[in-house]
């Protein structure tokens, strides 16, 4: 055979795999069916591992690789887990009847969230200057709104540096509906937030732990912080249960000290990874041909910190009352590990790493498990 008709050979046997992956996405819905019938759960492990053993095993005797065959299962096992969250979630219909507002929509998140409330059957109403998804109704401005009442739910998705003053002025009208926001901080909203409780508000907080491109919320993780109504709480939560997201319920404070070492010295360390790298005299190419599994997986992970909004991550770091415990943290780290290494000091050094794998073995055992 000829070079193009090689070619045309693997076009077709292209088609014939998307054609495929149609048929398995329809299974899966149907799949989706079946389970909210029976009330079975969305997500099994135990079958996910069969599954992936079995077509690695029978990869091995085609001649292909274990690790292609797993690799390419478990992209359209996630994406059939999506559909069937997707699924389920419009299926349970539970905003059906029931009016949302979106302070701030046209936002990442508040875009997520707009389709997100949407896809289970809330008549959505969008207040941002920037607009608003096509077909969802958008005022520029939530004040312009004559009344509050009609919403059950007024999620405020709007920077830190104006949420605060978007609760506290919330507080003031005093909607019947629950409130709640989604800042990746609660203390530079504590007022706010404190404002509507005194108020008698249903009041909540929310930080999806999770971006706005996220399609499946499996092993994605949603943080509500408790401001003492029970029935706000129980009414957001219930916004995620057709979801596989994992529900964390705590206080004001603690989550805040959390996010410190979770958002801020995570951010913090790739800050200062990149900024060493850019400060060190070396080219980017020129380190590119010298590069490692290690440094390739840091720099994949660095330049993402890099590519997000400085004012942002400014705010996470600077807004939080925690925000100096874990820079500390990170100091003091660095200062022990030059110290080890200039010093020649081996028994430290090793120290160190000994004690960082205690401390991360029973993180890897469950992802394992899981997976």
């Amino acid at each position: 055979m000829t070079l193009e008709e090689l070619r045309r050979q693997l076009d077709e046997l292209d088609g014939e795999l998307l054609s495929l992956i149609a048929k398995r996405q329809a299974a899966s819905r149907e799949i989706a069916a079946a389970k909210r019938a029976t009330g079975y759960p969305t997500r099994d492990y135990q079958r996910e591992r069969e599954v992936i053993l079995g077509v690695r095993a029978r990869a091995e005797k085609l001649g292909l690789p274990g690790e292609l065959a797993e690799d390419v299962l478990r992209l359209l096992i996630r994406s059939s887990l999506t559909t069937q969250e997707q699924a389920r979630v419009a299926a349970q219909g539970a905003g059906t009847g029931r009016q949302a507002l979106i302070i701030g929509g046209a936002g990442k998140m508040g875009g997520w969230f707009t389709q997100f409330l949407s896809s289970q059957g809330f008549a959505v109403q969008v207040a941002d200057p920037n607009g608003a998804a096509p077909g969802v109704p958008v005022v520029a401005d939530w004040r312009e709104l004559p009344d509050l009442a009609s919403y059950d739910f007024i999620v405020v998705a709007t920077p830190l540096s104006v949420s605060g003053a978007i609760l506290s002025e919330l507080a003031l009208r005093r909607p019947p509906g629950v409130v709640f926001d989604l800042g990746s901080l609660k203390s530079p909203l504590r007022g706010g937030l404190y404002a509507l409780q005194a108020a008698g508000v249903k009041v909540t907080s929310l930080h999806p732990m999770f971006g706005p491109s996220t399609e499946l919320l499996s092993d994605r993780h949603v943080i509500f912080v408790d401001l003492g109504s029970e029935e706000a709480l129980a009414a957001a939560r219930s916004l995620f249960a057709p979801t596989m997201a994992e529900q964390v319920v705590m206080g004001l404070d603690e989550h805040d000290r959390l996010i410190a070492y979770v958002l801020g010295l995570s951010h913090a360390l790739n800050i200062a990874f990149f900024t060493a790298l850019a400060e060190s005299g070396e080219a980017a190419p020129r380190l590119a041909k010298l590069s490692s599994t290690t440094f390739d997986a840091q720099l994949e992970v660095a330049t993402d910190v890099a590519e997000e909004s400085p004012e942002l991550y400014y705010e996470i770091q600077a807004l939080n009352d925690y925000g100096a415990e874990s820079l500390e943290a990170l100091a003091k780290s660095v200062d022990r590990l030059r110290t080890a290494v200039l010093s020649r000091d081996f028994p430290t050094f090793k120290a160190l790493m000994l004690q960082g794998f205690d401390y991360l073995k029973d993180r890897r055992a469950v992802v394992q498990r899981r997976a």
